[in-house]
């Protein structure tokens, strides 16, 4: 058994919420729900659907992962098969097969259905690749459910009450990156796409401006007067109605995408804000970076206290525990987890506490030779972090303390209960 296998088996099935939730993971996509919210039942659910459908016709994150990190994900499938789930069901575009899942096959030894096959046979165990048509609405998690499991949600049901939980492929890197190499969610990748000289890939931390992406991706990062930014893929997104400079990418950011104010009125969606460009735009025939090429390192982020600020009433803003002065480096808890649904958050870049407010904390970069909105350099393995994981034993409520460099406490009483 590998090391990575040890390490994820050797977590108790409760405590996967409990570290999902300290590492601050939310939904790298979609609605950027808290993902400890759906491994708290994992008592309840046998099955693990991977959405590695890549539902936008200008994304490659994960696809590019599947193929990159497939040793890493082979691993966390093998360490959680047969602890947390008796299935493993990886789902994806049949017309991707040839040029991005050779590698994944080969290192999770799936058993492979073609799209003629589905829905998987109910009682098949271990690890299945699932094949689809290329059809973009297959991202979506209860068409996915349908196609793949012959699973009709009704109303408000979810996933996990027919047995199932739902992950895209860039939240599982962030599980292993949390069970196995004790990381908290402190980066994304992200695309730029739209009114740019250059479709750019990219790895930024969790807060960097979108004035810092649109420089990326070749262009003033100031809008034009008939310009808006929209946070998402051309066939799902939404406008950000905040300027360039204040806007933070969140942990669900996958793209950043720059429209025509006119384009974008005459393709918004009913009532709920949600925009679908698909039509207007041969997306999938413009040039794409389809590997990351580079990571920004700006110098401010402004880091979100809630990933989707639309949950905001089912999922509590984080509770900052840092003020304006504070030092902090790269991979520290900065907000802890308030009551009700809620994550931690961590610094995203080393720096200085500037400001705390009701939304987010902004964090100016230590380094005194940045300068402009960003430097970008090549990818590198990121540095250790420092992560406080401990909860109180006696009350429940979870706490920045102690300090510790690796591992998590097993029993911890906070100080109100001391």
């Amino acid at each position: 058994m590998s090391v990575t296998q040890d390490k994820v088996r050797a977590v108790d099935t409760p405590e996967y919420a409990v570290t999902l939730r300290n590492a601050g993971l939310a939904g790298a996509g979609g609605a950027g729900f808290p993902t400890y919210a759906k491994w708290e039942r994992l008592e309840e659910v046998d099955s693990l659907l991977v959405n590695h459908q890549e539902s936008e016709p200008n994304y490659y994150m994960d696809k590019w992962l599947g193929r990159e990190r497939a040793d890493e994900l082979a691993s966390l499938f093998d360490g959680l098969l047969g602890h947390a789930f008796d299935r493993i069901v990886i789902s994806t575009k049949r017309a991707d097969r040839d040029e991005w899942l050779g590698e994944l096959e080969t290192a999770t030894d799936a058993r492979i259905y073609e799209p003629a096959d589905l829905p998987i046979d109910s009682d098949e165990t271990g690890i299945v690749i699932a094949y689809t048509a290329d059809k973009y609405e297959f991202g979506m998690e209860s068409v996915l459910m349908r196609i793949v499991a012959d699973v009709v949600m009704q109303g408000e049901e979810l996933p996990m009450d027919h047995g199932w939980i739902v992950q895209n492929t860039e939240t599982l890197f962030n599980v292993y990156r949390a069970l196995v190499d004790g990381e908290p969610t402190t980066e994304k990748f992200v695309h730029v796409d739209g009114r740019v000289p250059t479709h750019r890939f990219l790895e930024v931390p969790v807060g960097t401006p979108a004035t810092a992406l649109l420089e990326a991706a070749g262009r003033s990062a100031s809008l034009e007067a008939n310009e808006v930014i929209l946070d998402g893929g051309p066939g799902w997104c939404f406008e950000i109605e905040q300027p360039p400079e204040t806007f933070g990418v969140r942990k669900r950011t996958n793209c950043l995408l720059v429209i025509e104010e006119s384009v974008v009125a005459e393709n918004r969606l009913g009532s709920g804000g949600r925009v679908n460009v698909l039509a207007p735009a041969a997306w999938k025939q413009s040039s794409h970076e389809t590997e990351l090429t580079a990571t920004l390192a700006p110098d401010r982020v402004e880091v979100p206290l809630i990933t989707n600020p639309d949950f905001e009433g089912v999922v509590t803003p984080s509770e900052p525990i840092v003020q304006a002065a504070d030092e902090v480096q790269a991979g520290e808890m900065i907000a802890q987890p308030a009551d009700g649904i809620s994550v931690a958050q961590h610094a995203t870049i080393d720096g200085t506490v500037t400001a705390v407010d009701d939304e987010s904390i902004t964090i100016e970069r230590a380094d005194a030779e940045a300068t402009g909105a960003s430097t970008t350099h090549a990818t590198t393995e990121a540095d250790p972090h420092w992560i406080y994981w401990t909860w109180c034993s006696a009350c429940g409520r979870y706490l920045p303390e102690p300090r510790l460099e690796t591992g998590r406490a097993t029993e911890i009483v906070c100080r109100g209960c001391r």
